[in-house]
Formats: C-alpha cells, structure tokens, sequence
C-alpha cells in the first residue's frame, strides 16, 4: 500500500503511513442537497472530495448543509458500526445509488459528537484532506493543551501566579 498523505497544518504534509481506521477516508464539501422522492429523512448529497467528479451519496444525517466538510468513506474503506466492521461499497438506498457513505463520530471512534449526524470538520481542512484522528473543535479555537503537554510548573511559581491572578482581578474591580 502506498502511504497516504497526513494533513499536519494546512499547507504541510508528510508521507508517513495513516492510521488503518482512516484508510479511505477523506473530507468532502457538500455541493448539493436533494430530497429523495417518496422518503422523509433521505437526501441525496454530492460531495467534493478532491477527485475529478462529486460523489453522490445518500444519507439521513440531520445536521448537513450546503457548504459543510463532512468525513466521507469511499468505496472500499471500511468502517465501524456497533462494533462491527463493514467495507463500504455503492449500494442503492431508496432507490437513489449511494457511493459511499457520511461518517458519525462513533464510526471515527471520536468522543462527543452523536450518532446519526455527521462528522464535521472546519473550514481548515480542504476536500480530499485526510480527517483528523479526533473530534476537531468547530469554534476557530485550538484544542486545550492535554495536561502532559503543558509546561511543568513549580509549586512555588504556580502559588505565585495564583497571587497574580487574584491581585489582577481585584485591581480591575
């Protein structure tokens, strides 16, 4: 298998191999949006993913829009539903044909985010960028540092910033 390309900030990647859960996987721009005739909850979507054509896939996912970067498995990929792993292949879903399907987070094995809706990602990734690993933040904000990630901080000079902050605030009263 050749090695996908893993988007680290936008306009650098590196060639070293993808996660197996994410082969296939790839951010799509919803382009359009149509009922399915005669179903309620059915849309058939068409999606930018960075190759030549849109695709057409069918979904019930509530919260897609116009404009939304989804997570979409392509043809081939294979992804996790209830805990059983299922290739994704073109499938006629009522009666409109499906080639490939939108991702909830549970199928990403992201935390938060719920069932039926689709993945979402923001306006920093690019339609055929492979999806982060976890659940991205959809304020503009970077994700809070994990707490082995933050600078260690004596006691003394964590007692001291404490005295700051509360000297701070009571000067602003």
């Amino acid at each position: 298998r050749v090695p996908r390309l893993v988007l680290l900030r936008k306009g650098s990647c590196d060639l070293r191999g993808v996660d197996d859960k994410m082969e296939g996987l790839v951010v799509g721009k919803v382009l359009s949006i149509e009922k399915v005739p005669n179903k309620d909850k059915l849309k058939e979507v068409s999606v930018e993913v960075g190759s030549d054509a849109p695709l057409k896939i069918v979904t019930n996912a509530p919260n897609v829009v116009e404009g939304s970067l989804v997570v979409v498995a392509t043809i081939g990929s294979t992804v996790t539903i209830e805990g059983q792993e299922i290739e994704v292949k073109e499938a006629n879903v009522g009666g409109v044909v499906s080639r490939g399907m939108l991702c909830d987070a549970p199928m990403l094995g992201w935390s938060g985010g719920g069932a039926g809706n689709a993945a979402l990602v923001p306006d920093s990734f690019s339609p055929g960028d492979s999806p982060p690993a976890t659940r991205p933040r959809m304020d503009g904000k970077a994700a809070a540092p994990k707490e082995e990630d933050a600078p260690k901080m004596s006691a003394k000079d964590a007692r001291k910033a404490a005295r700051d902050a509360k000297k701070g605030s009571k000067a602003e009263e």
